[in-house]
């Protein structure tokens, strides 16, 4: 088999495989970066290779045959294998070079992820950046990126988690909001007297409820207002706006409460603090590129929160 064949042969079963893990073409071809014509291709090679067929295909899933989950296992620590010691060679010379996919909330991409990309660009100039900023959730595996950063609790995952910092929050709303409708108390008043807050809303979102912390332990609030929208930071400039109460992690509003324009509410039920993390899919953790982005970003991105929380902290509840 000639090099051409080998490495066609090669792509071939890093698409069967990814198509047996996703169970469709479509998702397969956004993981490999490819079309799903070009996926089905690549399958179809294989199983006219192989002389046997690999997937019984239906209208709405594919369902691997008895012959195409044999062959998985072996075609899987074949593509490990290859993985692996290309890894070993990479990281041996530091020839990095590909592409990396990766996706972060608006308000984290913007101010610790995007201003970093240049100065990673100019270490590693063979290594190119795909960055995709969004506040509505995001599917790392469906969506067929190297890695997300999430900010909030995780649901079960089979990804790997990278802890990156603890993100103080708070209830915050302009001073003159405040003059307007008072203070709440705490999350009871929030809800009794009907306060406008401001809610981060997008397809699949459970945040209609606010989680606060009280002496009973945390307790959910039904919350309600006028505005909601997928962008968090639409919302903190309609708490500027005086247009009602909004929930944020301390970084994205400590200037504005250093300089007065948004000032804590109902300091007695803060909301909890959440996780920054880092998910990458477990299988492409060997690859050297991806671990060399993660610890130049991880490491920026703490240094640069510590720093946007740091002179905030006494607005935190319970800071004296």
């Amino acid at each position: 088999m000639g090099t051409g064949a080998a490495l066609s042969y090669v792509n071939n079963l890093r698409m069967f495989v990814r198509v047996l893990e996703l169970g469709s073409m479509s998702a397969a071809a956004r993981d490999q970066r490819t079309s799903p014509a070009v996926a089905s291709a690549r399958v179809a090679d294989l199983e006219r290779h192989l002389g046997v067929r690999l997937f019984n295909r239906t209208t709405r899933r594919l369902q691997p045959t008895e012959n195409g989950r044999l062959f998985y296992d072996g075609a899987r620590r074949v593509i490990e294998a290859i993985d692996e010691a290309e890894a070993a060679v990479m990281a041996s010379t530091r020839n990095l070079k590909g592409s990396i996919f990766l996706a972060a909330p608006l308000g984290i991409g913007r101010r610790f992820i995007a201003p970093h990309v240049p100065a990673f660009k100019d270490e590693f100039p063979q290594i190119d950046l795909r960055l995709r900023l969004s506040d509505r959730r995001i599917d790392v595996v469906a969506e067929g990126l190297d890695m997300a950063f999430h900010l909030g609790q995780l649901e079960d995952s089979n990804l790997k988690l990278r802890v990156v910092a603890d993100c103080p929050r708070l209830l915050c709303a302009s001073p003159g909001y405040v003059a307007r409708r008072g203070d709440p108390e705490d999350g009871e008043a929030l809800v009794r007297d009907r306060h406008d807050c401001l809610n981060l809303r997008f397809p699949g979102a459970r945040e209609f409820q606010w989680t606060l912390s009280t002496p009973d332990g945390p307790r959910r609030y039904e919350i309600a207002g006028p505005f909601e929208t997928d962008d968090g930071d639409v919302l903190t400039n309609w708490a500027l706006d005086g247009r009602g109460i909004v929930l944020k992690p301390l970084f994205e509003v400590a200037e504005h409460l250093r300089d007065g324009r948004l000032v804590p509410v109902a300091r007695t039920t803060p909301p909890l603090s959440v996780q920054l993390s880092c998910l990458t899919q477990d299988r492409r953790l060997m690859d050297p590129k991806i671990r060399a982005f993660t610890d130049f970003i991880v490491a920026r991105c703490r240094t640069d929160l510590a720093r946007a929380t740091e002179t905030a902290r006494g607005f935190l509840p319970g800071a004296r």
